[in-house]
């Protein structure tokens, strides 16, 4: 029987987010970068050659135009990823109660897997789960979370049971609060059309993910299957759909593009900012776009989709351009993000 005595043991949460630079000065960018652009799930080629070539080459050279932009980026209270996500970390705990210990993380800088895993520790927590903030599983995002997690816990003497939240793109709570906020923007005007841009990955992820060579980058992504459901793309061809559904679109009334691409590697596709310069000859004059890969404000959505490509699209021809917010700490999110974790 249990003793009446000992105290109850709670769970332990950790969320996890990408990542950002300690400050938008070049050294702390080009630190980020480092650590960030030489992990082998994002740069999936031989660290004998990811390492000096980044590290030697590209980072060097892209460290001081990043600087630029995450100054335009920065805040008050700093940088949005980061304050975002300590607002979703208390909130969540506050909705939680005291049976949860709720900690938060970064995959690259800080505040570090490693620290937030020992808090949890410390708490003696029962067992954790663990919540990467990609709604979409990507091998380079939640598969690299997962891996940097198992590495740490490996060298525990005692290693507590270890729940994985792998994706969440159709998740009701994800999908309603992502309808709430366009259903905001959308009754402040009239759009002709609307853009689901998600973080782009090479094709050679998908492929590499795919031992049975379902994906054909085609119509194989209408639906998601369990066959496909580890398939970045058709997850955010599932999240697109349903978010339309809910906003009362049909699929004439919006455009799944993926942006962020490097190197010369084919990425998913259509690209973003190719794609977009083609609207207002249609006739696509203003368009409410969605970060649905992203829950945080942060450089990909607020600097490159809210700003780049409304530069791109109005130098175009376009009249106006506008980026529906992330879900940062929204109450319904941070409802949604409880319930993910209670079924967990």
């Amino acid at each position: 029987m249990p003793n009446p005595s000992s105290p109850q043991r709670r769970i332990g949460v950790l969320l996890v987010n990408l990542g950002t630079p300690d400050s938008p000065e070049t050294s702390d960018v080009r630190r980020y970068l480092n650590e960030f652009l030489t992990d082998g799930r994002v740069i999936d080629i031989p660290a004998a050659v990811r390492y000096p070539l980044f590290q030697g080459i590209v980072v060097p050279l892209r460290a001081p135009k990043s600087a630029k932009i995450y100054k335009q980026l920065w805040t008050e209270r700093g940088s949005p990823l980061l304050f975002h996500g300590l607002d979703l970390q208390q909130k969540v705990q506050e909705e939680l109660g005291p049976d949860y210990v709720v900690a938060f993380g970064m995959r690259y800088q800080k505040p570090s897997i490693a620290s937030a895993l020992e808090e949890l520790r410390a708490a003696e927590v029962e067992r954790i789960i663990v919540l990467p903030l990609f709604p979409q599983y990507a091998s380079a995002s939640t598969g690299s979370v997962q891996q940097k997690v198992m590495d740490i816990v490996k060298d525990w003497w005692i290693v507590p049971s270890i729940n994985f939240i792998s994706a969440f793109g159709s998740d009701p709570g994800f999908i309603a609060t992502i309808v709430t906020l366009g259903k905001r923007e959308l009754d402040k005007q009239h759009y002709d059309h609307v853009v689901f841009s998600y973080h782009g990955i090479p094709e050679r992820h998908i492929k590499k993910g795919d031992p049975t060579k379902y994906c054909q980058f085609g119509s194989c992504c209408d639906t998601l299957t369990d066959r496909n459901r580890y398939c970045y793309r058709a997850q955010c061809f599932e999240t697109s759909r349903l978010v339309a559904a809910g906003l009362g679109l049909s699929p004439d009334d919006y455009t799944v593009s993926f942006q962020s691409r490097l190197g010369r590697d084919p990425w998913l596709k259509p690209y973003t900012d190719i794609a977009l310069k083609d609207f207002p000859a249609k006739g696509i004059k203003h368009v409410l776009a969605f970060s649905p890969a992203f829950t945080a404000d942060c450089l990909e959505t607020t600097i490159e989709v809210g700003d780049e490509f409304k530069e791109l699209f109005e130098e175009a021809g376009g009249e106006h351009w506008q980026l529906v917010p992330s879900l940062n700490s929204e109450p319904e999110w941070v409802d949604a993000v409880a319930a993910m974790i209670r079924r967990s």
